[in-house]
């Protein structure tokens, strides 16, 4: 294929639809045809980047590996199809306004009065087509965050308007609505949807394919009446059910031929079968795993979407292991050294989660202690391991006033410190230490273990440090070092030998997990956690 096609997907009805899994599942499918795909999410809030917002606001904010900010569909993005996704895939509003302002500022628009159109919605489209020609893709997806009708979309939408005009038979608009069960009739109601496609083409956009999310099965006629009265072709409206598994929706998709039909609207006349071998082998592990493997997550965001990287890799490492992972959230602000056996005594393996601030550490350094003493498999993440090299300096080092730098400035013992480079700095967004930096492993760890290489390039999301200053003092004691950034020196893993499995890291190996290529940590963590559960 000599020219870039460009898929956007869309959603109405309500959020949280799904957008971020039936884009992903649209490029799985794609490349499981040989294609070189990408996909990108613009969404429409003011914030430069998903950086600075609380979890309970919008989940997990996702690192690409050259240290972006983004939003969770990104980790979705990458999970499914394995690609490495970076600035350049995620954009919002704050990004497009904040480009343009500049360029006013620099005199770039020759004096000319700034608009939303021409000037927002022609600085969106450089960056939906950006990745086209720079990159060598045949498709590009690209996800519009939020509901069509919501006023912070309708530059987005009338840039998608002029890129369907301008492109022609090279871009086609996926819609996704959802079908309602009205449980007091026993019916199924196309009329939400009917009128989420209505005000998509008030705005100048016809959808060519809709996605149907809904709990009930649709029926034939059901489908060709959504068709009839959108403007759609029959084979074109496709439903989504409610799956076991979000990694199911690529094979349902596939079934109903969504990748064919938008290949034929894209006028690609001959496309090769998809090979989804590897991906049903992995479905096929998960339907077949039973037992289960209970692993506590310890944080203080009770919301799966604040550490969804985290439980999907915890999963895709379980179903390789032959387990269905059951975690369990245990709340860092309620756990005590009276209840933290009862809690935590029952679990196979212990996650302390990572986070930013003061609320809940110290439950997450009880559990860090309860762990290490009992020698249960522990996997410290970010803040997670910061709190267990804490523990050790209290607990084993004797240093009862260790603390971070970020909790308490005025310890003398703090074995977790600010970077000099960070001291000064005013911004909160996208001012730490960001994305994929080496590490190199020591050859005599289980860290090495797992990853068999001793070079390594992981993701980071984190201001604060280990300090070098007690290094020797925690290696003498019996926490070793086993992880070294090669140019600054900075500690990335720690792990206490003695233990069967009790690491920390610096940095967030949740982001590198993908369904084909599990990480090799959270691997050896489940394989770890099976042990213990097997004794």
């Amino acid at each position: 294929m000599a020219k870039t096609k460009y898929i956007f997907v869309t959603g109405g009805v309500a959020s949280s639809l799904g957008k971020g899994i039936i884009s992903s599942s649209i490029g799985k499918l794609l490349q499981a045809r040989g294609y070189h795909i990408t996909i990108q999410k613009f969404d429409p809030y003011i914030n430069i980047d998903p950086g600075t917002l609380n979890p309970y606001e919008h989940g997990e904010c996702y690192v690409t590996i050259d240290g972006q900010e983004t939003d969770l569909d990104l980790g979705h993005y990458e999970r499914f199809t394995g690609i490495q996704t970076t600035k350049a895939n995620n954009i919002t509003t704050g990004r497009i306004y904040q480009s343009v302002i500049e360029k006013e500022r620099r005199g770039d628009y020759l004096g000319k009065t700034i608009q939303v159109v021409p000037h927002i919605t022609d600085e969106i489209k450089r960056n939906m087509l950006i990745l086209g020609k720079k990159g060598n893709y045949d498709f590009i997806i690209t996800e519009i965050g939020g509901t069509v009708g919501d006023i912070e979309g309708l530059p987005f939408l009338e840039a998608i308007r002029q890129l369907k005009w301008e492109l022609g038979k090279d871009a086609v608009c996926v819609h996704l609505t959802y079908v309602p069960y009205l449980a007091a009739a026993g019916e199924l109601k196309t009329k939400p949807t009917q009128h989420s496609v209505k005000e998509l083409q008030s705005l100048g956009i016809q959808p060519d394919v809709l996605v149907l999310r809904a709990e009930h099965e649709l029926s034939q006629n059901l489908r060709n009446k959504v068709a009839a009265f959108c403007n759609v072709d029959c084979d074109c409206v496709v439903q989504s059910l409610d799956l076991p598994s979000i990694y199911e929706v690529p094979i349902k998709m596939h079934e109903q031929e969504l990748d064919t039909v938008i290949l034929r609207k894209l006028n690609v006349e001959v496309a090769p079968a998809p090979d989804l071998a590897p991906w049903k082998n992995f479905l096929s592990k998960r339907y077949n795993a039973t037992k289960e493997l209970h692993i506590a997550l310890v944080g203080k965001y009770d919301l799966q979407d604040a550490y969804k990287s985290i439980l999907e890799a915890l999963s895709q490492a379980g179903t390789y292991n032959d387990r269905k992972v059951k975690t369990h959230f245990v709340n860092s602000e309620k756990l005590t050294d009276d209840n933290v056996e009862e809690l935590l005594k029952d679990m196979s393996g212990v996650v302390i989660c990572p986070g930013f601030g003061q609320r809940g550490i110290e439950g997450k350094i009880i559990a860090a202690r309860y762990c290490r003493e009992n020698n249960k498999p522990t996997f410290g993440i970010c803040l997670g391991m910061q709190m267990m090299v804490i523990e050790f300096a209290r607990n084993v080092l004797g240093y009862e006033d260790a603390n971070s730098r970020e909790m308490d400035e005025k310890t003398p013992h703090n074995v977790i410190d600010i970077m000099e480079e960070q001291k000064n700095i005013t911004h909160m967004g996208g001012t730490m230490r960001l994305g994929g930096y080496e590490c190199i492993v020591d050859k005599d760890s289980r860290t090495y273990e797992a990853y068999n290489s001793t070079k390594i390039i992981e993701r980071h999301r984190h201001r604060y440090e280990f300090n070098n200053d007690f290094k020797q003092e925690f290696i003498d004691n019996g926490m070793a070092c086993v992880g070294i950034n090669p140019e600054s020196d900075l500690v990335e893993i720690v792990e206490v030998p003695s233990n069967t499995w009790y690491i920390g890291t610096q940095f967030h190996p949740e982001y590198s997990s993908t369904v084909l290529n599990p990480h090799p940590l959270f691997l050896s963590f489940i394989q770890a956690s099976i042990g213990v559960e097997e004794d």
